[in-house]
């Protein structure tokens, strides 16, 4: 099996911490150089720093932020024109805030609707002809299994990362004939500062600590544990790898079990 990313180039979004990073780190291992994509540009220096060189590849940085769209079109379309290809792109950005759908004021919806799918609209417009040249293209977007069975508490973003696996799937059959997949990771339960913030709420709710609503929430998940961000990264680095050039349109949960459908 060919996992090897050697000669490819990836821009990875919201790499400066979490998924983002586990991802950026593991497409670098194998090869891959890398673009980080976020808005904390002391961040993103940091990482870059983890970032493997080994086998020659040449990493940088676009400082971007997902709440201003259009800043982020100009400066994609920039990073754009400079490289002659681009074969990976991962579209990742923190998720809108908790919260039932009933109360959710109608701005959340139109902030997360222009964070995910108008951001990955300008990604993929600017990156995918650099794709079509180069005869390779892998578009990866990190959502969440709400995707397949709403999480309760979660209104805002069952909603949008829903529009995202529809525009995703769309999307796929769209490039398929030019060599592009498109696929979406369905991350469950992840080790990461976005879960601490959602058990640290529900807990308070609860009237009990994180600890324990941790340790149940772990409980019922069928393999008894959270993910690490790095096990989110090797779904990645194989969906973007050379062995996944069949495997398009799908939504793949990576979740230990835990979403209870086919």
């Amino acid at each position: 099996m060919n996992l090897s990313l050697l000669n490819k180039q990836a821009v990875v979004a919201g790499s400066t911490q979490g998924i983002g990073k586990a991802i950026a780190i593991e497409l670098a291992h194998l090869g891959a150089s890398v673009t980080l994509l976020a808005r904390n540009e002391e961040a993103l220096k940091s990482v870059l720093l983890e970032l493997d060189t080994s086998k020659n590849q040449s990493h940088d940085y676009i400082v971007a932020d997902f709440s201003n769209p259009e800043d982020l079109k100009s400066k994609i379309y920039q990073y754009a024109s400079k490289k002659q290809t681009v074969h990976i792109l991962i579209n990742n950005t923190g998720g809108p805030p908790a919260g039932n759908i009933f109360e959710a004021d109608v701005q959340q919806f139109i902030n997360g609707f222009s964070a995910h799918i108008v951001c990955n609209q300008h990604l993929s417009q600017a990156l995918v002809p650099l794709m079509k040249q180069a005869g390779y293209g892998r578009i990866i977007n990190i959502i969440s299994t709400s995707v397949k069975v709403p999480i309760m508490g979660l209104g805002v973003s069952n909603t949008i990362r829903g529009a995202v696996a529809s525009w995703a799937k769309t999307l796929a059959t769209e490039l398929a004939p030019f060599g592009i997949t498109v696929n979406n990771i369905l991350p469950g339960y992840t080790k990461t500062a976005r879960l601490d913030s959602l058990m640290n709420t529900r807990a308070k709710n609860a009237g009990i600590s994180a600890e324990e609503y941790g340790d149940k929430l772990q409980q019922s998940i069928p393999v008894r544990r959270f993910a690490d961000a790095e096990e989110i990264a090797y779904a990645a680095a194989f969906l973007a790898s050379p062995s996944a050039s069949f495997i398009t349109g799908i939504n793949l949960p990576v979740d230990g079990g835990n979403t209870p459908c086919l």
